[in-house]
């Protein structure tokens, strides 16, 4: 499965991005991100255990804080990837005085542009 927070078409709630940021394993995940890694390899550099951190993986990918993507294998065992999916996060009080979030993400090369506009063409046929 690939979760791609960018090509989302749904913005998750002030409070959703909170409580996953409010969360020290999330932030733990996060902060160990400096490049696409494997759940496994998050394992080992997290002190989290296997089965949690695939819970805090989920609730950071349903908040679009991480992007998903699949590491295709040569031996067919394909692996998951995640990485960071924003550069900053703001909270903003709006007219309704109602808290709302603005994420400002990564900007995407050339090659991202042309994947993410690949996956609307196949899903459209």
């Amino acid at each position: 499965m690939v979760r791609d927070p960018i090509a989302s078409e749904s913005t998750p709630s002030a409070e959703e991005i909170c409580a996953a940021l409010d969360d020290p394993d999330c932030r733990e995940i996060i902060r160990n991100l400096e490049e696409p890694m494997t759940a496994s390899e998050l394992t080992s550099r997290c002190d989290i255990p296997q089965s949690t951190l695939y819970r805090k993986l989920e609730l950071l990918t349903d908040s679009t804080l991480l992007e998903e993507s699949t590491d295709i294998r040569r031996d067919g065992h394909h692996a998951s990837k995640y990485s960071v999916a924003f550069d900053e996060i703001t909270l903003v009080l709006d007219d309704e005085r109602n808290l709302a979030v603005q994420i400002e993400r990564p900007t995407r090369t050339a090659d991202e542009r042309l994947a993410e506009l690949w996956s609307e063409v196949r899903k459209e046929t």
